[in-house]
């Protein structure tokens, strides 16, 4: 028996008998030092500079939230001067490009991984006025788009490779952390193989008007679709999507609500059924999350925040309701999927793409054996996964 199934076991006997349980955070020594092994090296943290990384986390002193959006935007904040500065010397694009996405990943760290507080709300709002200034000068640039949606407005980002008439999209996004601003990495990937990309924020997240468990949170990403079937400079015929983490759910979903309009979805480190079950949850927010952040108790913050909720109480009851098997859908046909995950993931369990595999439609699937959520391994190089997943979306969306 492993040893996620006796945390797994154990949990659901104390729960049988009433025993209480508690989220874990991680101390401010332990979240310095999980910093600073990835700073400029891989996940949020690999496009910062470990020099500014080394004054901002001596500058930190609590783990208080807007202390840590605080510290992380003074640096954030610079580089944007830096980049004001630029613009008005006329420097060549690709350093101004350079220098504004530079001040937009220190802002993006301060509200990371939710923006919960004052602090980190201010942060956020920073990194997307930061983000869209590059987007100016990115080659291709960043086209925004603003559509109508039940009295509110969705907003994505589009961009379209040079010299390619009509090219297939896919829409992609991140989880409760990974903003539609964060998406740059997969989205050069995509663009360098002549895929247009077209990132949105996952609902509960960034400027998403619905929550991740409201029913408009399916409409939402319809009318996505249906907006980019209209477009006349984008093939609305060949659309892919990708979502990550959290968001890898709603790729399933859309697998097999939206089966006759994308002709593939990747569903990378999330959960359709098993992960949703309280007995997978209840580990996962106390004793899991060994590469979040903050620990497992950050991991319950996040995904509250998506979702509405406040308590783990609130989320053990809501969850449930998400799973494909809860919908009707697994046993559907669905457009092609594929699974990606790390066997070690404690975040979103690896047996709900076998569990995938084992209804509908014949799915495919990547498992890494020795990796933890969404695939990652140690030793591995970080681009592995990226270049695997858009190998395969270049397969789906060819004419």
């Amino acid at each position: 028996m492993g040893l996620r199934t006796i945390l797994v076991a154990a949990f659901a006997a104390s729960l049988a008998a009433g025993a209480a349980y508690a989220e874990e955070w991680r101390s401010l020594e332990d979240v310095k030092k999980m910093v600073l092994d990835r700073a400029g090296k891989r996940g949020s943290f690999a496009e910062v500079k470990r020099t500014d990384v080394e004054q901002i986390l001596s500058n930190i002193k609590t783990l208080d939230r807007d202390e840590w959006a605080r510290e992380w935007c003074r640096v954030g904040l610079k580089y944007e001067a830096e980049g004001d500065a630029l613009v008005k010397s006329n420097a060549s694009r690709k350093d101004i490009a350079a220098t504004y996405h530079l001040a937009f990943n220190y802002c993006m760290l301060g509200r990371y991984p939710t923006a919960t507080s004052a602090g980190k709300k201010e942060a956020y709002l920073h990194s997307v006025r930061q983000y869209r200034k590059a987007g100016e000068y990115l080659d291709p640039p960043l086209q925004i788009v603003e559509i109508p949606f039940e009295g509110k407005k969705l907003v994505a980002y589009l961009r379209i490779p040079r010299n390619v008439e009509k090219p297939p999209v896919v829409m992609n996004w991140g989880g409760v952390d990974g903003w539609k601003e964060d998406r740059e990495r997969p989205n050069q990937r995509l663009l360098k193989e002549g895929i247009a990309t077209f990132t949105v924020d996952l609902p509960g997240t960034g400027e998403s008007p619905v929550l991740y468990g409201d029913p408009a949170a399916q409409r939402a990403f319809s009318a996505f679709i249906d907006h980019l079937v209209a477009r006349t400079d984008v093939d609305g015929s060949r659309i892919a999507v990708w979502g990550g983490s959290f968001g890898g759910y709603w790729a399933a979903r859309l697998a097999y609500t939206e089966a006759n309009r994308i002709k593939g979805a990747v569903f990378q480190g999330g959960s359709v059924h098993l992960g949703y079950e309280r007995k997978w949850l209840v580990p996962a927010f106390t004793t899991g999350g060994a590469t979040y952040l903050f620990g497992a108790g950050s991991l319950l913050e996040a995904r509250n925040a998506a979702m509405g909720l406040k308590t783990m109480d609130e989320f053990l009851d809501a969850a449930p309701k998400l799973s494909l098997v809860a919908l009707g859908l697994i046993d559907k046909p669905s457009a092609p999927i594929l699974g990606v995950n790390g066997k070690l993931d404690d975040q979103a369990p690896v047996e709900d793409i076998y569990f995938l595999m084992e209804h509908g439609s014949p799915k495919e699937a990547r498992i890494y054996p020795k990796g933890y959520h969404m695939g990652a391994t140690p030793g591995q190089p970080e681009d592995e996964i990226g270049n695997m997943i858009t190998d395969w979306l270049k397969q789906k969306l060819k004419k």
